[in-house]
């Protein structure tokens, strides 16, 4: 977890989650061929409660190309504006 970075109003930190660098048949993919990763992890949330409706600890997808980029003691992270977020994986519905 991260105690050093935490977003304002509407934000999200999140951490990036790796991509796996091998296939399912063995086959080792490098770094340069690997796309840029989707999924992550909510680790910090801004103070605006009504915008933001997801918690820490949730895994989350967002798009493509968006947010700020940071690294730090060997974590990739992402600042995202809550509303681009397109789904939070494994909420049951309801």
């Amino acid at each position: 977890m991260n105690d050093s970075i935490t977003p304002l109003g509407s934000r999200v930190l999140i951490e990036v989650l790796e991509e796996e660098g091998v296939t399912a048949s063995g086959l080792v993919i490098p770094d340069t061929a690997k796309e840029k990763e989707q999924k992550g992890v909510v680790v910090a949330v801004g103070d605006d409660d009504e915008t933001i409706t997801v918690k820490v600890g949730e895994k989350v997808l967002f798009p493509k190309y968006t947010g700020t980029e940071i690294s730090q003691t060997g974590h990739e992270y992402l600042i995202i504006d809550a509303t681009e977020l397109l789904a939070v994986l494994g909420r049951s519905a309801g």
